[in-house]
C-alpha cells in the first residue's frame, strides 16, 4: 500500500543541541535528525530556528544524547524556541530564553567548544560545524560537524577499552513522534568490536 505520511521520523535518536547565542548565553534544542559517519555528525535542523542562526554565526555545538528516561525533559523543550520574535513558521511554539532551566537540565562546561554540555545526558559529543547548506526545500539546514571530543558516563564504557557497551547504552528514539528506548539485543554485526 502506498501512503503519504506527514513526517518520516521512522525511528531516529533524539539529541539535544547546545549552541551559543549572540550574547554568549546557551541555547538548547531537541532534534531527531542526526546520524554519524565516523567522527562526522550530520544534523538536520529547522532553517529558521535559533540553533541554525547560532551555527551560522558560531560553529561550536554539543550533541547531547539523552537516555529513554529523559524523554520528559526533551518534551519540555519541544514547544520552546530561542527565537524572538517566534518565527511565523512556528505558531505553536513560545519563546524561552532559559531553556536548560525550563527543561530541568544542568549545563556543564565543555572542554573544547564554548556551548555547555547537558550534565544529565550519558553521551555528549563536542563538535564544530564544518559544512552547512540548505536542503532542497529550503526549510532545513544540513550541518556536517566534526566531533572533537566524546564524553561518556563511566557505566557505558566497556572496562579497559574506549568502546561504548551496547548492552549498557540505550538511546532515546523518536519514532513517528513517539518516544521509545531500545528493546532486547537481537544480535551483533560481524564488524562489532564488543560482544
Amino acid at each position: 500500500m502506498e501512503i503519504k505520511p506527514r513526517i518520516l521520523y521512522f525511528g531516529t535518536p533524539v539529541v539535544l543541541l547546545s549552541t551559543e547565542n549572540d550574547d554568549g548565553s546557551a541555547n538548547l534544542a531537541p532534534m531527531s535528525s542526526a546520524w554519524a559517519l565516523g567522527w562526522t555528525v550530520v544534523l538536520g535542523i529547522a532553517a529558521d530556528g535559533q540553533t541554525a542562526h547560532n551555527l551560522r554565526a558560531r560553529p561550536d555545538v554539543v550533541v547531547n544524547l539523552p537516555a529513554p528516561a529523559q524523554w520528559e525533559a526533551v518534551e519540555r523543550l519541544a514547544p520552546l524556541t530561542g527565537r524572538d520574535p517566534v518565527p511565523a513558521t512556528k505558531p505553536m511554539f513560545r519563546h524561552e530564553r532559559a531553556k536548560f532551566a525550563a527543561a530541568g537540565l544542568t549545563p556543564e562546561p565543555s572542554r573544547l567548544v564554548r556551548p555547555p554540555r547537558v550534565a544529565e545526558c550519558p553521551l555528549q559529543l563536542e563538535a564544530r560545524s564544518v559544512i552547512e547548506q540548505s536542503d532542497i526545500s529550503g526549510e532545513f539546514h544540513i550541518v556536517q560537524a566534526q566531533v572533537l571530543a566524546v564524553h561518556a558516563a563511566p557505566e557505558l564504557v566497556v572496562p579497559g577499552t574506549e568502546h561504548i557497551d551496547p548492552k549498557a547504552w540505550s538511546p532515546l528514539i523518536y519514532n513517528f513522534r513517539h518516544y521509545f528506548g531500545l528493546g532486547a539485543e537481537l544480535g551483533h554485526s560481524f564488524r562489532s568490536e564488543t560482544r
